[in-house]
C-alpha cells in the first residue's frame, strides 16, 4: 500500500470516497461506523493540495482507499465551524503554550473505506500526514462529533489524541482533541 500527498488528478476519486461517507450522503446503516461532516469542492481540494500540501491518501491496487486532510487555520477559516474554533484557540493551552493559528493546524476529516478498516491504514496515513505537518506546526488540533464513536475510539486508542475540551456548536456536541506532532506513533 502506498501513502503520500494526493495529486490534482486524484481529486475526483477522493471526492467520490468522501461522498460515500459524508453525513449528507452516507447510507443510514453506515453512519454507526463513522462519517465525515464537512463538504468540499474541487477548488477547495485543489487549494488543499497545492497551497497547503495537506491532502494525504492511501492507495491499494491503484484505488484510493483512504484520505486525511491537514491544513492551516487560514485554509479552514471560511467554514463557520472552524472560525468558531479559531476564535477559541487562545483559551486553550497544550505543551506549555497557548494555542494559536501559528503553532497549530487542523487535522481531518479522515476517511478509510469500510472494506479496508482494521488494517492499520489510519495509523499509517496519520503518520504520513504528521511527518509532513510537523515541519510547520508543533500541535495538531481536531474535533470529533460525540455521536461518531468509531472515529473517537480510533483516534484516542490507535493514535493517542488527547481531549483538550468538549464543546457544542450548531446543536451538535464535540470533542476537541490535540496531539504533539513531534511524537511518532508506533504502528
Amino acid at each position: 500500500m502506498e501513502f503520500r500527498l494526493a495529486k490534482i488528478e486524484e481529486i475526483d476519486e477522493v471526492l467520490k470516497l468522501h461522498s460515500k461517507y459524508q453525513i449528507d450522503t452516507i447510507k443510514e446503516e453506515d453512519k454507526k461506523d463513522g462519517f465525515v461532516t464537512t463538504s468540499f469542492t474541487k477548488e477547495q481540494m485543489k487549494s488543499l493540495i497545492l497551497e497547503e500540501e495537506g491532502l494525504f491518501i492511501a492507495i491499494q491496487n491503484e484505488k484510493i482507499v483512504a484520505y486525511a486532510m491537514s491544513a492551516s487555520w487560514k485554509f479552514w477559516s471560511n467554514w463557520p465551524m472552524f472560525a468558531f474554533m479559531i476564535e477559541d484557540l487562545p483559551n486553550l493551552s497544550y505543551l506549555g503554550q497557548k494555542l494559536s493559528v501559528e503553532n497549530s493546524y487542523q487535522y481531518g476529516p479522515v476517511c478509510v473505506h469500510k472494506e479496508y478498516r482494521g488494517q492499520k491504514i489510519l495509523e499509517r496515513l496519520f503518520e504520513t500526514a504528521r511527518k509532513s505537518m510537523t515541519k510547520k506546526y508543533p500541535i495538531l488540533v481536531t474535533f470529533i462529533n460525540k455521536i461518531n464513536t468509531r472515529s473517537y475510539e480510533a483516534h484516542k486508542r490507535k493514535i493517542g489524541l488527547e481531549v483538550i475540551k468538549e464543546f457544542s456548536y450548531n446543536n451538535n456536541n464535540y470533542y476537541e482533541l490535540v496531539y504533539d506532532t513531534s511524537k511518532e506513533i508506533i504502528i
